[in-house]
């Protein structure tokens, strides 16, 4: 089973019994085929990642990383909006929107996630202060070791009496992703900056091109099937959640003063959850019959994430 960091399919030895690889004719798809294609897909995905995190390691700079770890006021702020505004959004939206319990569970788990990648990628197109950015989500993936069960076990308590299974490989890989090439292309950055920009360029456009063609996936693999899924109520969850924590996070840094570039960079930083994580611990937690189609709502959120990014990333560039 691979375990590319930003792949949302569902891992083909637990895959719930109503999925289907195909064209949705209600036929079986070939285990060997899905482990194949599941692999595959998860290489790619990896290997993007790992590029993309070099080159946004390229814009780091040891002396900002230092001045942001000596007074880690930005990274207190983030990981305060990361596991104090989101897990308490999503148990308010599981509460005000009614959700049966395991709905409930899966918004629930969605928010309780610590920072994701994608968030970094949207903080440099906003021009955000990129080492805050990545240190953030370095930070907010290490204290999730801790805080998940922890923020599980006490929102769920007014949920259901679900007994969670926490992904810790996940995370482990995760941080490795993280901090491995981001440590690379800060060594390029310092050592070799004439070619940083060029590192730069290069991930970003690779990125802009697998984005596409996953947005395309996405949109041809959920587009026909999302409004038979999901009901209204969790589509408009789906929406607000990101957008919640978007503002919301903008909103805390702006409290404590923090300057512009901050304070985009923790807007990211708390509306972009790990999904990953979330998709991994629905498979460990819950029967097939059990969690049924609500297996694919990360992939559902994920696609609101980024819709709302984009069109926050307009926004500012039209401003």
């Amino acid at each position: 089973q691979g375990h590319g960091p930003m792949s949302l399919l569902p891992a083909t030895d637990s895959s719930p019994a109503w999925f289907d690889g195909g064209a949705g004719n209600g036929t079986a798809a070939s285990p060997e085929g899905e482990d194949t294609y599941g692999n595959a897909i998860n290489a790619a995905v990896t290997l993007v990642l790992v590029v993309t995190m070099v080159s946004l390691g390229c814009t780091m700079e040891l002396e900002h990383i230092g001045a942001h770890l000596r007074k880690p006021r930005g990274i207190f702020i983030a990981v305060l909006a990361q596991f104090g505004i989101m897990p308490l959004t999503a148990f308010a939206l599981a509460k005000v929107f009614r959700l049966n319990p395991v709905e409930a569970v899966t918004v629930l788990i969605c928010g309780c996630c610590p920072g994701g990648n994608l968030s970094n990628v949207f903080a440099l197109a906003l021009d955000g202060d990129m080492n805050l950015s990545i240190l953030m989500t370095t930070c907010s993936n290490v204290l999730a070791l801790g805080m998940m069960p922890l923020l599980l076990w006490a929102y769920s308590h007014g949920l259901s009496d679900t007994r969670f299974v926490i992904p810790y490989g996940k995370i482990s890989i995760t941080l490795a992703l993280i901090l491995l090439p981001c440590a690379a292309g800060i060594f390029i950055n310092a050592k070799f900056p004439k070619y940083s920009r060029m590192m730069l360029r290069a991930g970003m456009a690779l990125l802009l091109v697998t984005g596409i063609v996953f947005i395309v996936l996405m949109a041809l693999y959920m587009g026909s099937i999302i409004w038979l899924v999901f009901s209204p109520t969790l589509i408009s969850i789906g929406v607000l959640m990101p957008l919640l924590g978007f503002m919301l996070g903008f909103f805390l840094a702006g409290l404590f003063h923090l300057s512009y570039k901050c304070r985009r960079a923790i807007s990211m930083e708390t509306g972009f959850q790990n999904l990953q994580l979330c998709s991994a611990i629905l498979r460990l937690t819950f029967d097939p019959q059990v969690i049924g189609p609500l297996y694919l709502f990360p992939l559902l959120y994920i696609i609101f994430q980024i819709a709302m990014a984009l069109l926050l990333v307009l926004m500012f560039r039209l401003y």
